[in-house]
């Protein structure tokens, strides 16, 4: 009985195929051979320099590899400051100059300007500002929950922050050290539960720097530019080629294996000191 109860789960969840693997020589190989001009490289750096807000190090490149640079110095300037307001968790100051920029840009992305009024609501918690945070909630985030169903699990996460003030303590890395001071053992081990995860996110330094780059993305297409770099761009289509060549039952050799991922993994949450 117990055989035949093993072979049933075997039938249910099959072994997955070891993957084959290519070869590294000719993996190596195929990699030297792949031609990558220097004009293409230059402009890679150069957009990235442009879109990350480098003006001045963008227009000397430009200078030192011939290519053009017609560039708006205090356009990037603003945005930039934009970005880092943001980061920085000054969001009303943000929305302010975002409108001041161009209203048209938050007027027409209701998902956006919902993510920048939940952040806002999220550093009034994080201030300890209960009133003002129920009060922000109710007349700004409720009704626009009402309006878009989609919005409600995102601000019910974020609400959740006012019921558990100690997981709001633990997981805020965005505070200067000391501003909290640490839960007693209890309460840490209740907080390490995975179920708090995707709450205690919402107070990480990562969750402006989401916003922020969504931000971001949404002034550049105002101005017509690309939403993101192209160097993101190819690492998203890497991670993406690896994905497909694992549901094709090829593996890659193990000093280049998941490499792509790992990297988008780096660059979209903003830990670009990953390797």
């Amino acid at each position: 009985m117990a055989s035949t109860s093993a072979s049933r789960a075997t039938l249910s969840h099959p072994t997955p195929a070891p993957l084959a693997s290519v070869d590294p020589h000719k993996w190596e190989a195929e990699l030297g051979n792949a031609e990558i001009s220097k004009s293409d490289l230059n402009a890679l750096v150069f957009d990235y320099l442009l879109i990350e807000g480098f003006s001045d190090a963008a227009v000397e490149f430009a200078r030192e590899t011939g290519l053009p640079h017609d560039i708006d110095h205090a356009m990037i300037q603003e945005r930039m400051e934009i970005r880092e307001a943001i980061e920085d968790g000054r969001v009303e100051e943000a929305v302010r100059r975002v409108n001041e920029l161009d209203p048209e840009i938050l007027d027409t992305n209701p998902p956006l300007l919902f993510h920048l009024h939940l952040l806002h609501l999220i550093e009034l918690i994080r201030k300890d500002e209960t009133g003002p945070a129920l009060e922000f909630a109710t007349n700004e985030l409720a009704p626009r929950g009402a309006q878009n169903p989609e919005f409600l699990a995102d601000l019910e996460r974020t609400m959740a922050l006012l019921a558990f003030p100690d997981l709001v303590r633990f997981a805020d890395d965005a505070s200067p050290p000391g501003t909290h001071p640490p839960p007693d053992a209890a309460t840490l081990t209740l907080l390490q539960d995975p179920a708090f995860g995707p709450i205690s996110q919402l107070m990480r330094k990562s969750q402006r720097v989401k916003v922020a780059k969504e931000l971001n993305a949404a002034i550049l297409e105002s101005q017509g530019q690309g939403m993101e770099t192209k160097l993101s761009g190819l690492v998203r289509l890497m991670a993406w080629g690896e994905e497909k060549l694992e549901k094709a039952g090829v593996g890659l050799p193990a000093s280049d294996k998941d490499k792509g991922r790992k990297w988008a993994d780096a660059v979209f949450s903003g830990d670009v000191s990953a390797s």
